[in-house]
């Protein structure tokens, strides 16, 4: 399944201040276009995130709920995604020492055709999808925690 492992070069509490903030997502979640709303007690377990997906035209209205949080830690999420079905997205933090964070992200499909067909092929997308959904958390975690200069 679609597991990734990413080291982003800030601390896990820098990493978990953007996961907590559910109207930032649209810059680093592929395919988002849009957040609606996020509920003020995101990322506490039944919040939610409501946004627009799309590619060209192809565009919907989606919403991801928080199943699980240990804060500074895990945070569990179904995805729904309409006639496609939900996905279960599963995000680690593991500090890897010298303000380094180690991201393992796990995304399986749930419900509807994608997890009734998942493929070698499917699988591939999605890992190509999450490997730049990973690069792009990590580059805004390091805009919203600039370093001094000279400090690694």
């Amino acid at each position: 399944m679609a597991v990734l492992n990413i080291l982003i070069e800030r601390s896990p509490q820098q990493v978990w201040e953007v996961l907590s903030d559910g109207w930032t997502y649209a810059e680093w979640v592929a395919g988002t276009r849009d957040i609606r709303g996020a509920d003020a007690h995101w990322p506490e377990p039944g919040a939610q995130i409501r946004y627009t997906v799309g590619v060209g035209r192809l565009i919907f209205d989606d919403v991801t709920t928080v199943r699980l949080m240990d804060p500074g830690r895990r945070l569990e999420l179904e995805a729904h995604a309409g006639r496609l079905g939900t996905a279960r997205i599963s995000i680690q933090l593991l500090d890897w020492g010298e303000g380094r964070t180690l991201v393992i992200f796990d995304e399986h499909p749930l419900t509807g055709p994608g997890a009734r067909w998942h493929s070698a092929p499917l699988e591939a997308a999605l890992r190509l999808r999450n490997r730049r959904m990973m690069r792009s958390l990590a580059r805004v975690v390091s805009e919203r925690h600039q370093r001094p200069a000279g400090v690694p």
